[in-house]
């Protein structure tokens, strides 16, 4: 990590006590905001749908529902998400609940459109009839942008689109704020609306399906090879706690009324986080040892074509926002596998995620050869795996 602390008191005097909307917060990264606006003192009223039955998830991990106003609702349905913040009158909206899965937006691709897109404007819609807003935070994807296979990385004046469902959605979703922005978002003093473009992001908590690290953690846990699409896919990798403090910074932004805010912003790894899945993979196997990691590269599945090369440049948030990058590639899945080490043991996981959120704001480093925050030794978690 950097040696400087972020500035997380600044953070705090913006969002304490002020009331955000929060949607997605039984997701991964949804799961890991709210915990993190809950340390701020922010006041939160969640929305999203119910976190998957019979499947770990960080909702439960780090009990979400006791650090937010929990409420059930579908963003496809204007009706629901209407009667979910009725009467509400908060002073920031924060969009994440989306359907975030590459493979699955070629299996259900209208649902993914109706999702991402539909329910993105639904969202907007309301939000404009909140009297007290100050700003509104929609969270899209690296994979918005036209994919032109290139070596550098994509700016936010960049060309949207999307040669797979999921990615156009994304593209879409981005038109989408840009017509809310200029068709109802116009007042000099109204609120402020901006997206946010984060890279591959992993860390504790998530068990998505047909995602590398979470395929990762089961095949390691069940003793099992895992089964590797594509491992020459190069991507943008990083952990979730650098993107979500570029969220906060936003927000805080917002509230404080920072209006050359409003726009998109990139928050994606330095060049030494852009790798390929294999080299990912190798970095996640020398975590677990001594446990056996084993793969099986299938390059037969060619049906269902993915980028090949995605990296993200992160300069305006580097330089107009303060932002940047806290952590290297062994630290991020450092922290990645003493979470999961830590939930085999079966720790207080809201304890150690905050403690997680503690080193990574003061920006310490773990004595080489030591596990972070007081997770399980290998050892301890090989005697688990067995």
């Amino acid at each position: 990590m950097s040696e400087a602390a972020l500035d997380e008191s600044r953070l705090g005097r913006a969002l304490a006590g002020r009331h955000v909307v929060l949607t997605g917060h039984t997701g991964f990264k949804g799961g890991w905001l709210a915990l993190w606006l809950q340390r701020l003192g922010a006041d939160i009223t969640a929305v999203a749908l119910p976190p998957g039955d019979g499947q770990p998830s960080l909702f439960d991990a780090i009990d979400v529902p006791s650090l937010v106003r929990h409420r059930v609702a579908d963003i496809r349905s204007a009706e629901q998400f209407d009667a979910a913040v009725a009467g509400l009158d908060p002073d920031l909206v924060i969009h994440m609940a989306a359907q975030s899965l590459v493979r699955r937006s070629y299996a259900d691709p209208v649902e993914t459109f109706h999702t991402n897109v539909v329910g993105t404007a639904i969202v907007l819609d309301t939000a404009r009839r909140m009297p007290s807003l100050r700003g509104v935070l929609v969270v899209t994807s690296d994979k918005c942008y036209a994919n032109r296979e290139w070596l550098w990385g994509y700016r936010e004046i960049d060309r949207l689109g999307g040669a797979d469902p999921y990615s156009a959605s994304k593209g879409c979703t981005e038109l989408v704020v840009d017509a809310y922005r200029h068709s109802f978002f116009r007042e000099p003093d109204g609120p402020i609306i901006a997206t946010a473009r984060a890279g591959n992001v992993f860390g504790g908590g998530d068990w998505s399906e047909d995602r590398l690290v979470p395929d990762i953690v089961r095949a390691v846990t069940a003793g099992r090879p895992i089964k590797v699409r594509n491992p020459r896919s190069v991507r943008p990798w990083q952990h979730v706690l650098e993107p979500l403090a570029g969220y906060l910074m936003l927000a805080a932004g917002m509230i404080e009324g920072n209006r050359e805010l409003d726009g998109a912003w990139n928050f994606g790894p330095d060049s030494a986080g852009v790798v390929d899945v294999e080299t990912l993979l190798n970095a996640f196997r020398d975590a677990w040892k001594p446990s056996v990691l084993e793969a099986h590269f299938d390059r037969s599945d060619t049906s269902r074509p993915e980028a090949g090369m995605l990296s993200l440049d992160s300069s305006k948030a580097k330089l107009e926002l303060g932002w940047r990058p806290r952590l290297n590639m062994a630290q991020a899945v450092t922290l990645t596998t003493d979470w999961y080490r830590a939930h085999l043991a079966r720790a207080d996981m809201r304890a150690f995620s905050e403690r997680q959120i503690d080193d990574y704001v003061a920006g310490a480093e773990s004595p080489p050869g030591q596990t972070m925050t007081g997770a399980p030794t290998i050892q301890e978690t090989a005697k688990l795996c067995a």
